[in-house]
């Protein structure tokens, strides 16, 4: 039966965020609210949890997973980033995008894209992510909540609660958060390209979508 938390949307209770922490480093699954949808994570070290995470989305390791990073100095940490990247990413930063690029040594192999090495980074800006973030000292792994069969993601932590109590370990309710998914862009190429447009609006990026 998951634990279910109730906090406050913009100041979340550290008490119960030390709570949250506690779960997932000790290898539980969480669903937590971003800037774009509720989202799954875990820790990025636990390799039981990263594939409990992979069966609850029904996707194989070539699906590719997101860091969720306090910040852009923690972000680098994780990912292969130049000047001309990290622009780009600054300017959209913290908000609904996932970028996808080369995966440094400190990402698990079994986390990033097994023939690309690459891995998607986003910086939420959501009260409750960026507080849980902070209190971990280090980035959660996380996928959106579309369970299969859906077309969506969901948003509403009482349905979460229904349709995941004895999938998820926690499940943190700060309130309906908007129910579409991430803005992805690949990096990884002479140009960047839009491979999903999502929440994060296009005119901050300045590029082609993928037709």
């Amino acid at each position: 039966m998951a634990q279910y938390f109730s906090l406050h949307p913009d100041n979340p209770q550290l008490r119960l965020i030390k709570q949250a922490a506690t779960v997932l480093h000790a290898g539980g699954v969480a669903a937590i609210p971003t800037d774009s949808s509720y989202a799954l994570v875990c820790h990025l070290d636990d390799k039981a949890a990263v594939q409990r995470l992979r069966q609850i989305r029904q996707v194989d390791e070539r699906h590719h997973l997101t860091l969720l990073c306090s910040d852009l100095s923690e972000l680098g940490n994780y990912a292969r980033v130049d000047n001309r990247q990290y622009r780009m990413i600054r300017a959209c930063t913290p908000g609904p995008y996932t970028f996808i690029l080369e995966a440094t040594k400190e990402v698990p192999r079994r986390v990033s894209h097994p023939s690309r090495k690459t891995i998607g980074v986003r910086v939420p800006q959501n009260a409750v992510a960026h507080t849980l973030l902070m209190e971990m000292a280090q980035p959660l792994l996380a996928t959106t909540l579309i369970l299969p069969g859906d077309e969506s993601a969901l948003n509403d932590a009482a349905d979460i609660r229904e349709r995941l109590e004895h999938q998820v370990d926690l499940v943190l309710d700060a309130g309906p958060c908007p129910s579409e998914p991430t803005t992805v862009v690949d990096l990884c190429g002479t140009e960047p390209v839009v491979v999903r447009i999502g929440r994060g609006p296009l005119d901050a990026l300045g590029i082609p979508a993928l037709q």
